[in-house]
């Protein structure tokens, strides 16, 4: 993590049209506002809905906190985001059991040293959720939907002050 390069944070759930969208945009939001250097997307792990805007209530329900997802598109995971990224942060659990199975792929794919990723689940480090499941709201109501925003910024602000400590040690080895 260099301070000149940017951190890039995946933020994966299964569809990538509720959870991870969510989780993209209000961690940006958090990272953005303390000044870090940090680069936040989202992913699928499923091909459900590729080039989809986020679910319509995820936006609403967003948008009413002040966080804006109209401009994101649906993307599955790759392969090579093992390369790009330096952390993936899984929703939940089965979405992180499906992150590791395809984790295994990438070392066949590119050998072991060219993967920069390392996963963990979105509320590793939450003391209000901790290491819980981020529950998927799309067949539920709208209480679901403000979980998300709810356990999102918990789970942001957490992770935020783990990457201020990660930047910090970096400048202090320098």
């Amino acid at each position: 993590m260099s301070s000149k390069t940017p951190y890039k944070v995946l933020c994966v759930c299964l569809g990538n049209i509720c959870r991870s969208p969510t989780a993209e945009v209000v961690l940006r939001h958090f990272c953005d506002k303390q000044q870090l250097n940090t680069i936040i997307d989202s992913a699928g792990t499923s091909n459900y809905h590729p080039g989809k805007a986020p679910d319509a209530r995820s936006q609403k329900h967003a948008l009413q906190r002040g966080y804006d997802l109209s401009s994101l598109r649906a993307r599955q995971l790759k392969l090579h985001d093992f390369i790009e990224f330096d952390l993936i942060l899984a929703m939940d659990h089965e979405n992180l059991s499906d992150i590791e199975t395809l984790l295994a792929q990438a070392h066949s794919e590119y050998g072991i040293s060219q993967i920069r990723a390392k996963i963990a689940l979105m509320s590793e480090y939450d003391q209000t959720y901790p290491k819980q499941a981020l529950p998927d709201p799309y067949y539920g109501g709208a209480d679901g939907f403000e979980r998300v925003l709810d356990q999102c910024e918990s789970s942001s602000l957490a992770w935020v002050g783990i990457f201020k400590q990660q930047f910090k040690q970096q400048i202090d080895v320098k």
